[in-house]
């Protein structure tokens, strides 16, 4: 039979039969650097499954053209709905085209490479089999919880039944990524394999066609009892996100107890039906969010790439910069004033690596990738050098006039500096145009935001950089203009003063907690203070109340902790006491709504100040810098974004 070039039919997809009798068809999704679907995309892909199937060949193989597989739908497509119809069409397409898919009479399967989230991982659930490329920059999840969603394209119908509840609803409820070794080993993939056997095992196993893997006894057992499975799993969301503020984990449990997944059986279910999500603000608010981070991400565009970096102090900080740079492939050296002083990090970076890499070539690669250095003389060869230490402006001045001495002339002279101004900073350079603000947050691993603070005399060129290299290193970076606070301890500033005051007249630290805990903040001030540690606390608060509100007073709880040496989590006191990480608490006292408004004031009043004067370019960019420098209720799409609201309902 005699087909029409795919090329000429399909913008985004094409399609080929080998001489083993195998088609192949690849997504290119038409001016764009990732696979995503549109609207447009899922029907072409209906049209193409149907002339395949037309043309009767031994096995479908689904590639992807771009560098990662499929990045799930297309998020423009939900902001453009106008109706829950509209949104419960798209729904429909993409249903339907994937249970074409699932019904050929053939084998397919799926050839992953990079990301595959969302209906990239339901159409590869879709597929018989699975084939994954066996590489760090392979990623599999369902973000769409996420997003105040949940995956309607058979997501949470088709994953319980192939690999068992357990493991899916650890990724359904949670976003959460594996990679291709994890995946084999839940059963979510087939093969794990490097890149040179890739399209060959992709060959293999849909020609051997040896039939699906079978369920472990016990996750058959929990598909049976869903009722009781449901019920203990809503517990655990419970511990991490209220119903009224997160609808969408609890609608995906109660999607697959009632309706077994089917979004069409739960249109006129409260609980779980697609249309109530969409109209939710939450799922508004988290597309919002979505969009800020990739604005945050096209930030740091740039050519700049460095291979070389050098970080000074080697303290919890310093450290944690250090082995997330060279868990990100960079060769790091790590300098202190003895060895002794650099060991506590390493060990903190091999125990990170160990959590993040599950890989000992991986772990051990990483590890070799950071170098101590006593002597500080990887300054040379960095491309960039990052000072972390103590906030002391005449340390500071002293190290920098030596680095600069020491640095090649294009190498970024970078300050982590919390609540210091570069210009006092710069004084100590002959070239203060190369000094730029690179300012971490803790804990490093975890938080995604990184300040890139510009002074009055930072050349462009320099800025450009630092933002690119905190993309090259997987942070967010937002452009700040040198002011004392920046944006995020500027705003956290009187947030905190305003709760130690508390504090300081008797109330208890788990009443604060849990009062902002309920307003949506992932832990309150006293547990945050902890974490970020008092004696930082303390010289942040001291520095910024000499810029910002001189005469202000020194809470006496934070220099009592301090000088009693109870320094916060990482020492394992501080307003809590801490057993294996987790803080001690006892219980909260009654607390209303006029304690939530009147601990989250302050911090709003400041959101609007620093937008008055211009610190961050815009409303939206300062949104984004709190909700990912500080965890600002996520479901309420930013501080200033909130009030907004607030006053359009007031």
């Amino acid at each position: 039979m005699e087909r029409a070039d795919p090329k000429i039919v399909f913008a985004h997809w094409r399609w080929e039969k080998d001489r083993d009798g195998l088609a192949w068809l690849t997504f290119d999704k038409q001016g764009e650097s990732a696979n995503t679907f549109s609207r447009q995309a899922l029907e072409e892909l209906g049209a193409a499954l149907n002339a395949i199937r037309l043309d009767n060949p031994k096995g479908l193989v689904i590639r992807s053209a771009k560098d990662s597989f499929i990045a799930g739908a297309d998020v423009n497509e939900f902001v453009r709905f106008k109706s829950p119809e509209e949104a419960m069409s798209f729904v429909k397409l993409g249903w339907d085209v994937f249970q074409e898919l699932a019904n050929l009479p053939f084998p397919a399967t799926a050839m992953i490479n990079g990301y595959c989230m969302g209906g990239g991982l339901e159409l590869s659930l879709a597929c018989k089999y699975r084939v994954a490329l066996d590489d760090p920059k392979t990623r599999i999840a369902f973000p769409e919880v996420m997003l105040g969603i949940v995956p309607a394209w058979h997501g949470v119908q088709w994953l319980p039944k192939l690999i068992g509840p357990s493991e899916a609803f650890s990724l359904l409820l949670t976003g959460k990524t594996v990679d291709a070794k994890r995946a084999r080993r839940m059963g979510l993939v087939d093969q794990a394999v490097p890149l040179r056997i890739l399209e060959n095992t992709a060959r293999m196993v849909t020609l051997e066609d040896k039939g699906r893997r079978s369920l472990p006894f016990i996750q058959k057992l929990l598909l049976s009892f869903r009722s009781l499975f449901v019920s203990q799993a809503k517990k655990q969301v419970a511990k991490r996100a209220r119903r009224e503020h997160y609808p969408a984990p609890y609608a995906i449990l109660e999607l697959w107890r009632k309706h077994d997944g089917n979004p069409f059986l739960a249109a006129d279910d409260p609980a779980c039906s697609i249309e109530a999500l969409f109209a939710h603000p939450t799922a508004r608010n988290l597309m919002r969010i979505f969009f800020l981070q990739e604005r945050l991400k096209s930030l740091g565009k740039g050519d700049f790439k460095a291979r070389r970096v050098h970080v000074v102090g080697a303290g919890v900080m310093g450290g944690d910069i250090a082995a997330i740079c060279a868990m990100r492939g960079l060769t790091v050296t790590l300098q202190d004033t003895t060895p002794e002083r650099i060991a506590p990090a390493v060990k903190r970076a091999a125990e990170l690596f160990k959590r993040r890499l599950r890989d000992a070539r991986r772990e051990r690669d990483a590890l070799d990738r950071l170098v101590p250095d006593a002597s500080g003389a990887g300054a040379r060869n960095a491309d960039v050098i990052i000072e972390a230490i103590f906030e002391n402006l005449p340390a500071k001045r002293e190290l920098f006039a030596k680095l600069e001495a020491m640095a090649k002339p294009d190498a970024v002279l970078a300050t982590n500096t919390s609540s210091l101004k570069l210009a006092d900073i710069a004084t100590a350079l002959k070239d203060p145009a190369r000094l730029v603000g690179i300012h971490f947050f803790n804990p490093v691993p975890q938080l995604q935001l990184v300040e890139v603070i510009k002074g009055e005399k930072t050349r462009e060129e320099f800025a450009a950089k630092a933002a690119a290299f905190v993309r090259q290193i997987d942070k967010l970076p937002l452009p700040v203009k040198d002011s004392p606070g920046f944006l995020v301890n500027r705003v956290l500033g009187p947030y905190m003063q305003n709760a130690f005051r508390m504090l300081d007249e008797g109330a208890k630290p788990e009443t604060l907690d849990a009062a902002m805990e309920e307003f949506g903040m992932p832990m309150g001030p006293a547990e945050l203070a902890d974490t970020v540690g008092l004696d930082i606390c303390l010289a942040a608060g001291k520095s910024l109340a000499k810029n910002l509100a001189p005469g202000a007073e020194v809470p006496q709880i934070l220099e009592n902790k301090v000088a009693l040496g109870h320094l916060g989590k990482k020492t394992g006191q501080g307003i809590y006491r801490y057993e294996k990480g987790k803080a001690v608490k006892g219980q909260p006292d009654a607390y209303g709504k006029e304690l939530i408004e009147a601990l989250i004031e302050p911090y709003l009043h400041e959101a609007r100040q620093v937008l008055k004067e211009g610190i961050v370019a815009d409303a939206d960019l300062i949104d984004a810098g709190l909700i990912f420098g500080t965890g600002f209720a996520p479901f309420r799409g930013g501080p200033l974004h909130y009030l907004e609201q607030r006053t359009k309902t007031a």
